[in-house]
């Protein structure tokens, strides 16, 4: 049997002709965690040639996920598994279902190689050419995912999604953004109001949070803008040799929902998914809520890189304790985006 490494962001195509797409970087070794991206359908926008996609997921969210793996449980079973580690029920894809196994890095040495790449792939070229030179960053470490990767983009309404290898590169690129975005010389812009409005729509809906909160966390974007009238995304992951900890290395077992509020004190891996701000001086009004809680790990995308340090915020969402299986050291976290919280978890600026 072939063996793969998968890391966050990739893509992988099934024999049934399913794209799914890697969450994170830890993984059984016979199959790879992911969720269902595109589906075949002969109405859909995206495709190649005859074949045409549909996106499985309007967007990331955890009622988007459910309707997901209830899908699946019952057009593919296969490709739903209970994680004894995570303790959860998700999708995943077996090696033996690996079809073709995509990677942003490839893709983008493969678009630089190309004779005739079209509109849109010259773009996601032009775009890392633009930040490699004005931020002083290497064009190495820069992937392209999303329907790009996978060949099924339609150049008319793609979007530009980007990896970016790496926290420091991607913490370096955090920080330069907003100042390029601020200024009309540069060819990098804000997101156009009519997205911005039906985003704030679709984030209201999905999430416990008003209008206001969302505008309030989307003042702390800094990886979404537009390119010369192209939208495109930017999504830190690691770098092989920041992926430290193997699946199985840890245990989750969920103690309920909590809520309260904490002190971030590091945010050091808040780029990379899942989200995750070290936290201090959690406080719940409620008898028996350990207090030595570590972490906040968000699997929701709206909070990744959207808080600092000495940031105090307000949480709902599930305890967990996590047990280290190597030195059977234990400590707590909570998690916001889990199916037991349903949409009713959040993480707030207070």
């Amino acid at each position: 049997m072939t063996s793969y490494r998968f890391r966050d962001r990739e893509f992988i195509r099934t024999p049934e002709n399913l794209f799914f797409c890697v969450i994170g970087d830890q993984h059984p070794q016979n199959k790879a965690i992911s969720y269902l991206r595109y589906i075949p359908s002969s109405s859909g926008s995206w495709g190649r040639g005859s074949n045409h996609f549909k996106r499985a997921m309007p967007a990331y969210s955890i009622s988007h996920l459910l309707k997901n793996i209830r899908y699946l449980k019952k057009e593919y079973p296969h490709y739903v598994f209970h994680s004894d580690a995570f303790n959860i029920e998700i999708s995943a894809v077996p090696n033996s279902k690996v079809l073709q196994h995509y990677k942003p890095q490839d893709k983008m040495m493969q678009l630089s190689n190309m004779k005739n790449p079209d509109f849109l792939q010259k773009r996601a070229l032009k775009i890392t050419e633009y930040l490699s030179e004005t931020i002083g960053v290497s064009k190495k470490i820069f992937g392209v995912t999303g329907s790009i990767l996978i060949d099924i983009h339609n150049t008319e309404f793609s979007d530009v999604d980007l990896t970016v290898s790496g926290g420091k590169n991607g913490f370096k690129l955090k920080e330069s953004l907003p100042s390029l975005f601020a200024n009309k010389d540069e060819p990098v812009n804000h997101v156009p109001e009519n997205v911005l409005k039906k985003l704030f729509s679709d984030r209201v809906k999905e999430h416990p949070l008003s209008l206001d909160e969302v505008k309030s966390l989307n003042s702390r974007q800094w990886n979404y803008g537009t390119f010369k009238g192209t939208i495109f995304s930017l999504h830190t992951v690691r770098s092989i040799s920041e992926i430290t900890n193997n699946y199985g290395d840890h245990f989750f077992h969920s103690l309920g929902i909590v809520k309260g509020k904490a002190i971030i004190t590091d945010t050091s891996e808040s780029l990379f998914n899942p989200h995750i701000y070290k936290i201090e001086k959690f406080k719940n009004n409620k008898e028996g809520i350990p207090k030595d809680i570590k972490e906040v790990v968000s699997y929701s995308g709206i909070y990744g890189g959207k808080f600092e340090i000495n940031d105090e915020v307000a949480l709902h969402g599930k305890l967990e304790i996590v047990e280290n299986k190597t030195n059977g050291t234990l400590y707590h976290r909570i998690i916001i985006g889990s199916p037991e919280a349903g949409t009713h978890d959040y993480m707030k600026l207070i």
